[in-house]
């Protein structure tokens, strides 16, 4: 039995989505706008936190910013109306895992929900199987365990999507992964047309830890196939 708390505005939504999360064995707590959801989400112990960004009281953005400033990790997949890319960056930039545009289908709905849960699953045996701790390329330096990354001893802010790939990439250096690849591996689905967010993500990691953006030194391209991580390093 999975926890999970939806913070959306919309009834009919709330109805729909809180009677699927049921069928996948999931009890389900309500927030109808976004100040109290966030203090909900805050006190409350959640598997999966289902995030509206056009909420009463306080924007999904501002309750995930929130939530990542307060160091909670739970999975976050928010639901936007909006269909415009910059709505949807903003949505990872602050930390989001990831985000669907109403109106959707339940099967993409429930498709993404089951790919965080495998994911999360994925990371605490991961955890308890005490993976190796730490990867050091150059001046980049991965703390598996602790998700943590730095660069020239600095800590670098990443989201768990940019961690999560750049810890793919960085354990498989050399190997080109095509952005249905990087689409299964670290979302976990494969759909037609969200390749754009492969390559939002791995343009701002960049941002993050390439000294050169026009020459990147860790996170290569592979022109017409996808990335690679440097493996001349």
């Amino acid at each position: 039995m999975r926890d999970v708390l939806v913070i959306e505005d919309d009834h009919y939504i709330v109805e729909l989505v809180s009677i699927h999360l049921t069928d996948m064995d999931c009890t389900v707590k309500v927030e109808l706008d976004g100040r109290s959801g966030l203090n909900e989400a805050l006190n409350g112990d959640y598997d999966l936190i289902v995030l509206d960004v056009m909420l009463p009281s306080m924007d999904g953005l501002d309750v995930c910013r929130r939530l990542r400033a307060e160091k909670i990790n739970t999975p976050i997949l928010m639901l936007t109306a909006k269909s415009e890319e910059i709505d949807k960056v903003l949505g990872l930039e602050t930390g989001a895992d990831d985000y669907i545009t109403k109106p959707f289908s339940i099967r993409e709905f429930s498709a993404r929900v089951k790919a965080i849960f495998r994911r999360s699953e994925m990371n605490d045996e991961k955890d308890v199987d005490g993976e190796e701790e730490v990867i050091q390329v150059e001046n980049l330096l991965i703390d598996v365990n602790r998700h943590k990354v730095l660069l020239s001893n600095k800590q670098v802010e990443l989201t768990r999507k940019e961690f999560d790939l750049l810890l793919l990439m960085a354990k498989n250096p050399g190997r080109v992964y095509s952005r249905i690849d990087l689409l299964n591996q670290v979302w976990g689905y494969n759909y037609d047309g969200y390749e754009h967010t492969v390559n939002s993500h791995i343009n701002r990691l960049r941002s993050k830890i390439e000294t050169d953006l026009n020459n990147p030194e860790y996170i290569l391209t592979s022109w017409g196939v996808g990335y690679k991580f440097n493996d001349a390093l």
